[in-house]
């Protein structure tokens, strides 16, 4: 007769999910989101586009993560049931299902706990991701490329919304670099592990034949700030160049100066963009980065963490946190962690939930020591 026991699987469970519970504090979060609710429904909201979008993009995130406590909190008690209907009636598909639910809920409630560590200052913001090509050549360009669209398919799986900001094409293959942003709830909290210099090993397409190639990236994460209108930048800090946005090899895609770089003088931080049609929109939008940069790095100033958030990432072997090996072996490998997996193609097609959970305990436990 079948007797499927999962109780002492359901009963760590549940005790994991209570501290989290505790952590998150449902209470707050209801009437957080009744709070942003109330503002949402303003028949003024949209007056301020600005403000409207923030306020819709924070009700948005809140109600996401009161969904998905709720539904781990459901999903519990109703494991509970099939195992007591798999056992009353002495299924084996229930039973089989059974053992597929838990698997299911140890993965969301382990992920659920992962973001509980996410308790710095900016966690909670929009990631800004800029990757750009390292020693390596057209391998790097390539590289480069490749990352991007790693993070890009990893928002994807996660139904996040991803925004390509600007993109440098380079001349033979790949990107030189690439901005975009991407928006979920701590996207910036979790994203941020994923900063630092990326080195990819591999028999070269671009060169000769049986040589293997050692190529280098790097990624940069930084949050964009609610608060970034606060920094005052002074126009004579500020040059703009325009130029016409181009698409792979330098083929123009924009037949008008549409596309906008800003330089800040007395810092020499430069932001590019192109995603949006006219000029005046990319100005915004650059200038909204510009501010978040500034304003992260008088942030790091201030707290002397200029290191543990941005960092000086050089794209070269001194700065390594993760190596991508296709041959002579297949492995991708986290050097601060020491995470691994064999299987580098599920890696880049966005498979990183695995990589960024190392990353974030690794980082508390740094933290903490």
């Amino acid at each position: 007769m079948l007797e499927l026991d999962l109780s002492p699987e359901i009963a760590a469970l549940r005790s994991t999910f209570r501290d989290i519970r505790a952590v998150v504090d449902v209470d707050a979060l209801e009437a957080e989101i009744a709070r942003l609710s109330e503002q949402a429904g303003a028949p003024d909201l949209w007056d301020d586009t600005e403000r409207a979008q923030k306020v819709t993009s924070a009700l948005s995130h809140r109600q996401s993560e009161l969904a998905r406590v709720k539904s781990i909190d459901s999903r519990l008690d109703d494991l509970e049931v099939l195992i007591e209907l798999a056992n009353e009636m002495g299924d084996e598909d229930s039973a089989a299902e059974a053992r597929v639910e838990l698997e299911s809920l140890q993965k969301a409630i382990g992920d659920l706990e992962v973001q509980t560590l996410l308790d710095g200052e900016w966690d909670d913001r929009p990631a800004v991701i800029t990757i750009r090509a390292g020693a390596g050549g057209v391998d790097a360009a390539d590289f480069a490329e490749m990352l991007m669209r790693m993070y890009l398919r990893w928002a994807e799986k996660h139904n996040y919304s991803a925004t390509v900001m600007d993109t440098s094409y380079a001349e033979e293959a790949g990107i030189k670099s690439a901005t975009f942003e991407i928006d979920a709830p701590y996207a910036f909290g979790t994203l941020s592990v994923e900063a630092g210099t990326h080195r990819l090993v591999r028999m070269s397409p671009f060169g000769a034949a049986g040589k293997r190639q050692t190529s280098f990236a790097a990624v940069e994460v930084i949050p964009l700030m609610e608060e970034a209108g606060e920094i005052e930048i002074p126009e004579n800090d500020i040059r703009v160049d325009v130029f016409r946005s181009s698409g792979p090899g330098g083929q123009s895609v924009n037949t008008t100066d549409s596309a906008v770089r800003l330089t800040h003088i007395p810092t020499g931080t430069v932001v590019s963009m192109q995603n949006e049609k006219s000029q005046i929109q990319n100005r915004a939008a650059a200038m909204r980065v510009l501010q978040s940069r500034l304003l992260l790095i008088q942030k790091e100033q201030e707290a002397a963490q200029k290191k543990e958030l941005a960092g000086n990432i050089t794209a070269s072997w001194g700065d390594q946190m993760r190596s991508y090996v296709l041959a002579p072996y297949q492995m991708v490998k986290d050097l601060r962690t020491d995470y691994e997996v064999g299987n580098p193609s599920h890696v880049f097609d966005g498979d990183l939930d695995g990589f960024i959970a190392a990353g974030i305990k690794w980082r508390k436990q740094k933290a903490d020591d």
